[in-house]
């Protein structure tokens, strides 16, 4: 390939990234860079989480700043997802596990059909509550690039500020989900700042 013929390839790529709204920065200090995936920011460039709220597919009214003060999971998913079948059983496990030290999980249900959510939700005990978001107005409220809010399932983590700490694209483990929560939690701050 010619000099000349690499710089036009460039410059296309370079233009269609632009177009797709690539060309902002990456999120900084990604804690797995082997794993694309997975986006992790540092506490000073960590993007306000937008205050998603909404009915959750058991008839409540749920916010995300209702959780202020814990590190909440986001987890966007469907019942027709397969990914999302296989890390419910993870999230469920996160939830009972670690909510007494302060996490909580919300999911945001994408089905068209509440009915299809309800039993999912009650098939999987999940024991959280998730937003029902069929329009997917919600998940577009994230902010641009963070996970593409039209590929599910998708995790996003917020801090006890409210601010987005990690993004993780695709289906989750619980031993993922551990190391991007565990440095959140209150025990793990004090025993740093001691450090």
């Amino acid at each position: 390939m010619s000099r000349r013929h690499r710089a036009a390839v460039a410059a296309v790529v370079a233009a269609c990234a632009v177009v797709a709204g690539c060309s902002r920065p990456g999120p900084v200090a990604d804690t797995s860079p082997s794993d694309p995936l997975t986006r992790t920011f540092r506490k000073a460039d960590r993007p306000a989480a937008p205050d998603m709220s909404g009915g959750t597919l058991d008839g409540r009214t749920v916010r995300l700043s209702d959780y202020r003060g814990k590190v909440v999971l986001l987890n966007a998913w469907a019942s027709t997802c397969g990914p999302c079948r296989v890390e419910a059983p993870e999230l469920k496990r996160i939830q009972r596990a670690w909510k007494d030290r302060g996490v909580q999980v919300l999911g945001l249900d994408t089905d068209q059909n509440r009915g299809d959510g309800l039993a999912f939700q009650r098939d999987f005990r999940l024991g959280y509550p998730s937003l029902h978001d069929p329009a997917g107005r919600q998940a577009l409220k994230l902010p641009r690039g963070l996970v593409n809010a039209q590929a599910i399932p998708f995790t996003v983590v917020v801090d006890p500020a409210g601010r987005i700490a990690a993004a993780r694209s695709g289906q989750v483990t619980e031993a993922e989900v551990v190391k991007l929560i565990e440095p959140l939690l209150p025990a793990a701050r004090e025993k740093a700042s001691r450090s």
